[in-house]
C-alpha cells in the first residue's frame, strides 16, 4: 500500500493542553479523504503540521516517502494548500496574485494561471482587484493558488465556504477531476458531509483531537441500513400499532414525533394501511438509508460499533 501522507504519534500541545492526541493517519496516493469532526476537534492543527506551519509537539510525519520537518522544502514545493481563511493581496488583481505565486515557488508557466483561472469560474474578473471579490470568489482564488502548481498532495480546509448551490457542485466536480485524472491526492475537511460523501474515498472522523476512525466509503455504504421513517402527531398510538397489530419490534423513536421502522417484512403501504385504519395521524413516511451523517454522529456520540 503506498501511502502519500502517513502520521505516527502526531501530538500537539498548546500552553499545555493537548489539542490534537497520537494521530496516526494514512492517505493513500489518488484518493480524496474527507476529514471530519466537530469544530474545534484539531483537524487545522493537524493540516498546519502537515503543511509546516505548525510544528508538531511529539510523533512523525511522512510526505511522499520522505520524513517531514519544517525544513522539507523539496517536499512542500509538491503541496498546495489552502488552510482557514485565504489571504491575498488586495490591490493586485487575481492574475498578479497568482503570478507572485509561481515566482515564489519557482514556477513558471504563465498558461498555467489561465487554466486555473477557467478551471475555479474566475476566468472573467481576473483583472479585477481582489479588494472587489466576494467571499466565495475569494475562495475560488484560493482554490486555484492552490492547485496552480499542480501539486503531488493538496490540502484544503473547509474548501467550499461561501460558496452557493452551483459553485459547490462546479468545485465538487473539480475535486473528482483533479484526483482521477490529474491523479492528485486531496485532503479536504468539510463541516458539510452530504459533499464529502459525494466525493470521498476514505473519511477519517476525529474528536477532541484523537483519531476515531479512518473508514473507506464503501464500507460505510455497505452499513447503510434501509428504514421507513415516519412522522406523527400521534406518536403513542402509533408505537402500539406498530407493535401490537403489525407484529413490529425492530423500531427506534428518534424524538416527540419522528418513529424509524427498520422491520423489512412489511411495505410501506401495508404499514400506512394499518396506522390510518387505527386513525393515526400520518404526517410524512419515507423509505431512508442511514447517511454519512448518521456513521458520522454515532461515531462523535461514542455509539458506534464498527462492522
Amino acid at each position: 500500500m503506498t501511502y502519500i501522507v502517513q502520521t505516527t504519534g502526531l501530538t500537539k500541545t498548546f500552553q499545555g493542553k493537548e489539542v490534537v492526541s497520537d494521530v496516526s493517519m494514512h492517505i493513500k496516493k489518488g484518493e480524496i479523504y474527507g476529514f471530519l469532526g466537530p469544530n474545534g476537534a484539531g483537524k487545522t492543527t493537524i493540516m498546519k503540521m502537515l503543511t509546516s506551519l505548525v510544528k508538531p509537539t511529539s510523533g512523525e510525519i511522512n510526505i511522499l516517502g520522505n520524513h517531514f520537518t519544517h525544513t522539507s522544502y523539496e517536499v512542500l514545493g509538491k503541496i498546495g494548500s489552502m488552510i482557514e481563511y485565504p489571504i491575498f493581496y488586495e490591490n493586485l488583481t487575481a492574475i498578479e496574485n497568482l503570478e507572485l505565486h509561481c515566482a515564489y515557488m519557482g514556477y513558471h508557466n504563465k498558461k498555467a494561471i489561465q487554466e486555473v483561472l477557467d478551471m475555479v469560474n474566475l476566468k472573467q474578473i481576473d483583472k479585477k482587484p481582489v479588494k472587489t471579490f466576494s467571499l466565495g470568489m475569494k475562495q475560488r482564488l484560493g482554490i486555484a493558488r492552490a492547485i496552480l502548481t499542480k501539486p503531488d498532495l493538496l490540502i484544503l480546509d473547509e474548501p467550499v465556504n461561501g460558496l452557493d448551490p452551483v459553485g459547490i457542485k462546479k468545485i465538487r466536480n473539480l475535486f473528482q477531476v483533479l484526483s482521477k485524472e490529474y491523479g492528485m491526492t486531496l485532503l479536504i475537511s468539510s463541516h458539510m458531509l452530504s459533499e464529502i460523501e459525494q466525493i470521498a474515498d476514505t473519511i477519517g472522523v476525529i474528536r477532541d483531537g484523537r483519531l476515531l476512525e479512518e473508514v473507506s466509503m464503501e464500507d460505510v455504504r455497505g452499513q447503510n441500513t434501509e428504514y421507513i421513517e415516519l412522522v406523527t402527531t400521534n406518536q403513542t398510538k402509533a408505537c402500539f400499532v406498530l407493535e401490537k397489530e403489525l407484529h413490529i419490534a425492530n423500531f427506534k423513536i428518534l424524538n416527540d414525533k419522528t418513529i424509524r421502522i427498520y422491520d423489512a417484512q412489511l411495505t410501506q403501504g401495508a404499514i400506512s394501511k394499518a396506522l390510518i385504519l387505527n386513525d393515526v395521524d400520518i404526517e410524512s413516511m419515507n423509505k431512508k438509508y442511514t447517511s454519512l451523517e448518521d456513521y458520522f454522529i454515532s461515531l462523535i456520540n461514542g455509539n458506534h460499533i464498527s462492522a
